[in-house]
């Protein structure tokens, strides 16, 4: 009996320590996306699933916001704020990852990869298709950030979250649609050259 007993106690004994910790809410996975000095593809992936976490995750009590919140109504415009701010950087990165397969230009000397480029350029088309949905919802949780009872409530830490807001509403200047459909145009263009190689 005693034997029995032994077993599981030392083998509790020798289980290493975890360092680590649960991530449960939006600002946890949200910590854990990071830019790479090197875009490689696998550090893009990465970045995207721990966003993707973020985006299905429950919002952290206030206390542990990203920004200093001090009433209902900035808790409101902060978690719109975060929700455009995490699709922008979902966008971001297929855009890293998508144009990690783009071609620029179809060029003569790139005939005998005729077949290995058109993959290639599929692979960014979807991509790029993949990100347009996360603009539309950025768009969606901006203008709800931008509405007129927000107006002149600054959230601080978060400064750049309400300029980018700023940006796609108000001045237009931020429009990853219209980058993803000039890309799009481009990609067409290049496998067009492609296709017409021999």
């Amino acid at each position: 009996m005693k034997k029995f007993l032994f077993v599981p106690v030392l083998a509790v004994l020798f289980i290493p320590p975890s360092d680590g910790y649960w991530a449960m809410y939006k600002e946890q996975f949200y910590r854990l996306y990071h830019v790479h000095y090197n875009q490689y593809p696998d550090d893009t992936v990465e970045n995207i699933f721990w966003l993707e976490q973020a985006l299905k995750a429950g919002f952290a009590n206030p206390l542990y916001a990203v920004a200093v919140i001090e009433t209902r109504e900035q808790y409101e415009k902060y978690c719109y704020l975060f929700m455009m701010h995490l699709n922008l950087k979902m966008i971001e990165q297929y855009l890293y990852l998508a144009n990690k397969y783009n071609k620029r230009g179809a060029y003569f000397y790139n005939a005998p990869w005729k077949e290995q480029n058109l993959k290639s350029l599929a692979i960014a088309e979807q991509t790029f298709r993949t990100a347009l949905p996360y603009w539309e919802a950025a768009v969606s949780w901006a203008e709800k950030a931008r509405e007129r009872r927000f107006r002149f409530m600054r959230l601080s830490r978060v400064e750049f979250w309400e300029d980018e807001a700023f940006r796609i509403i108000e001045e237009k200047t931020l429009d990853y649609g219209k980058t993803i459909e000039r890309e799009l145009a481009l990609l067409e263009k290049v496998r067009a050259g492609f296709e017409a190689m021999e």
